[in-house]
């Protein structure tokens, strides 16, 4: 299966309260090839110690659907393996002890005395720039109904981008997932339901990312992403952002071509990761009117899961459109020289 990224890139399994949201984060919370050619479909992949011997099915159908949490994953529920996998993980010390936040009256989460949420965001591992001179394009929160007008542009212009996507939306919109991926995009992780994660257990965000990274396995004939979280369970790398357009907030285009207008204009070093999404018409335009801009500053326009790590979009595959190498999710069952799937926390 594949292995995707996560839209933070964050590979390490960590409590959910380890991780704190960057500064002016959005707030809104909601070497091969990764799959078989069409001439040798799957018909079913060999992670016993996973969920077992699991016969695939056509994505979007009930028994497809079936299979996944319809919403918040259960603790108690989660698949032996993934929590065998996370105790072990915590009983070596690779699971920072961390207390949760609490979520506020306002609808913000509280912060334990001694966290500070506005410090440091990231730890070793986590990727923050492109390469130089590089536009390295994502963007989060699909697949929705306004994905294929995003995927319709990019075509036009012969170029891809990487889609941090959410479980439930594949589970609630399969034929624009599906558009997307037979598109040639790369598709990362970005959580189950979008939840404020450090207000979750180790045990939830196991789920969370867990659930995200099995559909797109299962539904891109055994792709593993690179992105999403858990390092020491799921063998994620987090991907974070180095500028934000606040595209989810607005109402109109105007703000977010403006604020591109800056970003664009910005010396070529470091890189540019951007922090965008393809929620809503307004935020999928905002990008489309901006585009131009980025060749005319010079930029190279790259995918981002292409443009990070090795080049390789997924662990057990070099892109969407090539062989995939049988592995599990579990990062015991993936091999020593699987590139990391991408992951971006919400």
């Amino acid at each position: 299966m594949f292995l995707p990224l996560i839209s933070v890139l964050c590979l390490v399994v960590v409590s959910a309260a380890a991780v704190l949201p960057p500064t002016n984060s959005h707030a809104h919370d909601d070497g091969n090839t990764w799959y078989h050619e069409f001439s040798h479909p799957p018909t079913h992949y060999s992670d016993e110690t996973l969920l077992g011997w699991y016969q695939l099915s056509s994505v979007g159908s009930p028994t497809w659907s079936s299979a996944y949490p319809v919403s918040s994953p259960v603790a108690s529920s989660l698949p032996v393996a993934w929590v065998n996998a996370l105790n072990a993980a915590v009983a070596a010390g690779t699971i920072p002890n961390i207390p949760q936040t609490t979520m506020g009256a306002n609808g913000a989460p509280t912060y334990p005395p001694g966290f500070d949420p506005t410090g440091p965001k990231s730890i070793p591992g986590d990727i923050w720039n492109a390469p130089d001179g590089v536009f390295a394009s994502s963007f989060d929160d699909g697949p929705t109904q306004s994905t294929p007008t995003l995927i319709q542009f990019l075509q036009a212009q012969n170029d891809s981008t990487t889609h941090f996507m959410i479980g439930t939306s594949i589970l609630n919109n399969p034929s624009q997932f599906q558009l997307a991926f037979n598109a040639g995009h790369d598709i990362a992780v970005h959580t189950w339901t979008h939840p404020y994660m450090t207000t979750l257990s180790n045990m939830d965000v196991l789920g969370q990312l867990g659930w995200t990274m099995q559909i797109i396995h299962n539904s891109t004939a055994g792709g593993c992403p690179n992105s999403g979280g858990l390092l020491t369970v799921f063998g994620l790398t987090t991907v974070i952002w180095n500028h934000d357009t606040t595209d989810w907030a607005q109402s109109s285009t105007g703000p977010i071509e403006s604020a591109m207008t800056g970003f664009l204009a910005s010396p070529k070093h470091p890189g540019l990761i951007i922090l965008e999404h393809e929620l809503t018409d307004v935020t999928v335009n905002g990008f489309i009117q901006a585009y131009p801009m980025i060749q005319q500053n010079g930029w190279n326009f790259v995918s981002l899961a292409q443009a990070v790590g090795n080049g390789s979009s997924y662990m057990n595959a070099q892109s969407s459109t090539g062989n995939v190498v049988p592995l599990g999710i579990l990062l015991a069952n993936q091999t020593t020289s699987a590139t990391q799937t991408r992951l971006r926390l919400p």
